[in-house]
């Protein structure tokens, strides 16, 4: 989209504000969740994904063929068995705000991560394999490693791992550096309107070149039907999140096409396993597997584009296990096993979801239904998102089932099992079992690739056979692009990354 950069850009990006600004390339892109904090270490949202993977860079990159490419640090070796990771680091960088880029930051980021900082957001159990990190010199860094740590190269890529300015967080402090990032990323923050949209100019020194585009805006809109509207309109670039629902009509519109790709996104109903919920009881548990038809699900709610699931992965994840068989569909037995752990006819309970996905408020619905197929009264509990992931699932205020969905960026189940099932973490409310974290315990402490991968699907198989959730599908990462974008590649994990992305005269 060509603006008027003065324009979006209030703040004054324009070199002079006497003379008449020249068109500026500026790509927008629409999605349904505003992250509303741009701390790393403060967020587990793919939704901050998309925008942060544009200011912040890791010393490692993946790409969008989820292969492993040097970032801030031009190379590494693994030495010591794995308890040693050394990193030389790219000499010239600079921060968005001048401050220079070199061992001290890459230290002080590991530092507050894995500190009292860290320790408040969702982001440090993901990384506490790392004992501590060595400045060697100005452009070498150890990373001394607490246990070996296989998947530890792909989370430097991540999320909690972005590179943070020491000295401008010591001079602004937390707070505003929550709400006003500086990093080394192909893009700038300039400006962020909560609830409505952020906005980020190039960064002309950019150390893998100077982007195609100008400017980035993110919006973000929560209502499907608004965000497409906005898509049509040509006020929007590249839609996220679309609606499944949607996908006809932009494959139908002359100026519009879907781009989509295999996924790391999972939806399921985790199940509340303590008294006196009724989803307690294991034959319950497993009665409510039974009860539902997936592939319905993905035919009615996802035009096709999803796959059944057995447990919270995806065929594209390490610990996939082909030969696990899920619970079938079989609603008769489902019956029976209610009968039999003494569920009357007619017995309440209610599903808590996130609102706002028109997508899975139609799977919700649907869900009721295949319930009541079986005997079951289900309610419908649609919760803020705020409320929901930081409030009732955490706290265990939940009711029999809610909503549990994840965006395995790793494509390794470790990330999404240990998160999920082991004692202590936030989105395990209702704890497992001893056995359970003794093998989330077991893989992680593992070198040995393959044996992992057994235990990962031990795991799998465990978390079945206890029922600890309702897996439904994992879907494909489908985006609208409007005819005019060039050069945009979709990310499975959904970080984009648009500095190669340009946009053409229409």
């Amino acid at each position: 989209m060509r603006l008027n950069l003065s324009t979006v850009f209030a703040a004054g990006i324009c070199a002079s504000l006497a003379a008449p600004a020249a068109a500026q390339d500026i790509l927008t892109v629409a999605q349904r969740q505003d992250p509303q904090n741009w701390d790393p270490v403060d967020t587990f949202l793919v939704a901050w994904g998309s925008v942060a993977s544009n200011i912040y860079d890791g010393l490692v990159r993946r790409d969008e063929n989820l292969d492993l490419q040097p970032g801030l640090a031009e190379s590494w070796e693994v030495l010591d068995e794995g308890m040693r990771l050394r990193f030389k680091l790219r000499e010239g960088v600079s921060f968005h705000n001048g401050e220079p880029f070199d061992a001290e930051a890459v230290k002080y980021t590991f530092d507050r991560l894995l500190g009292e900082v860290g320790g408040t957001g969702p982001q440090q159990s993901n990384y506490t394999t790392i004992d501590h990190v060595e400045i060697i010199d100005d452009y070498t860094v150890d990373f001394h490693m607490a246990q070996p740590d296989p998947v530890m190269l792909t989370k430097l890529a991540g999320y909690g791992a972005m590179i943070v300015p020491p000295d401008y967080i010591e001079e602004v402090g937390e707070e505003e550096f929550d709400m006003n990032p500086v990093g080394t990323g192909p893009f700038k923050f300039e400006s962020y309107t909560q609830g409505a949209q952020v906005e980020l100019s190039a960064n002309e020194d950019y150390f893998d070149g100077v982007p195609e585009v100008d400017g980035l805006v993110f919006r973000f809109i929560r209502e499907d039907a608004t965000r497409l509207a906005e898509l049509q309109s040509g006020a929007v670039d590249i839609m996220a999140d679309v609606a499944f629902s949607a996908v006809p009509t932009i494959d139908s519109a002359g100026n519009l096409e879907i781009v989509s790709v295999p996924g790391p996104t999972i939806y399921s109903l985790a199940l509340k396993t303590v008294e006196p919920a009724a989803t307690a009881d294991l034959r319950v548990r497993k009665a409510l597997n039974m009860a539902i038809d997936k592939q319905a699900l993905i035919d009615a709610f996802l035009a096709g584009r999803g796959q059944p699931i057995d447990s919270l992965q995806g065929e594209l994840s390490f610990g996939y296990d082909p030969e696990m068989e899920g619970y079938a569909y079989d609603p008769e037995a489902a019956r029976a096993l209610l009968e039999e752990a003494g569920v009357p006819q007619g017995a309440e309970m209610t599903i808590d979801y996130r609102a706002g996905n028109s997508t899975f408020n139609e799977v919700a619905q649907a869900l009721t239904g295949f319930f009541a197929n079986v005997g079951l009264k289900v309610g419908l509990n649609p919760i803020e998102d705020g409320v929901f992931l930081n409030e009732i699932v955490p706290q265990g205020r939940t009711n029999e089932m809610y909503q549990f969905s994840w965006g395995g960026w790793t494509f390794d189940f470790d990330n999404t099992a240990y998160l999920s099932y082991h004692e202590g973490e936030k989105w395990n409310p209702y704890g497992t079992s001893e056995e359970m974290n003794a093998l989330l315990e077991e893989q992680r402490n593992s070198t040995d690739q393959a044996e992992r991968e057994e235990i990962l699907q031990e795991i799998a198989r465990l978390a079945h056979e206890e029922a600890y959730h309702i897996p439904l599908y994992n879907e494909e990462t489908v985006y609208a692009v409007a005819d005019g974008v060039e050069g945009f590649v979709p990310a499975p994990d959904k970080r984009l990354r648009l500095n190669s992305v340009s946009l053409s005269d229409q």
